[in-house]
Parts: structure tokens; sequence; C-alpha cells
């Protein structure tokens, strides 16, 4: 099993930044890779981006060169640097853990990009 908390999220001008911060607990060696996904209102899920326990990173083609998603692993804890946000950026912000034939959730982070 693991646990995953995130925090950080809030309201933003355009143009702000956030840094959000998932906490991990539980099975965390069992972890191959984590991900950050959003859903804003009334809209699908959608993958932000991903890291690999290597430290390799992708991310959605709408936030290249503005997110970047980092891990520090003493701190058992994956990040996402949220740079020049944008109104479409409004949404609930989910980490996942990635084990051998389970994904991980956590509950959400708020962010609010509104002027």
């Amino acid at each position: 099993q693991v646990q995953l908390v995130e925090s950080g999220g809030g309201l933003v001008q355009p143009g702000g930044s956030l840094r959000l911060s998932c906490a991990t607990s539980g099975s965390i060696f069992s972890i191959f890779a984590m991900g950050w996904y959003r859903q804003a209102l009334g809209k699908q899920r959608e993958l932000v981006g991903a890291i690999t326990s290597g430290g390799r990173t992708n991310y959605a083609d709408s936030v290249k060169g503005r997110f970047t998603i980092s891990r520090d692993r003493a701190k058992n804890t994956a990040y996402l640097q949220m740079n020049s946000l944008k109104p479409e950026d409004t949404a609930v912000y989910y980490c996942d853990a990635r084990t051998i034939g389970m994904d991980y959730w956590g509950k959400g982070t708020l962010v609010t990009v509104s002027s």
C-alpha cells in the first residue's frame, strides 16, 4: 500500500507560480514512477506529466516549458513546479504512484488561476 497526500494548491493570479507537493508513505520502494494529473470542472482527468524512478520526465504539450516535475527521495516527496500559470490551468491536481499491478492516488489539491 502507498499513501499520497497533495498540498500547495490555492488561488494565484495569471502569470504567477505555485509549487505542489506530493508526500508519499507506505511501500514506497515499490514505486517505479509518479505522475501528476489534473481535472478541470466538467472535463476528464488528464495527464500533466510524470517522472520515473530514474528521474526521466515527460509533460503534456499544454504545460511544456512552464511546469517541472521533480522528486526528493530523502523526503519521499514529488513536486510540481508551475510557472506562468494561465486560467486554463485551473483544476484539481492529483498525484499518482505507479507500482506493478496498482496505481495509488491522492485526494487532490485545488489550483485556481484567476485575477
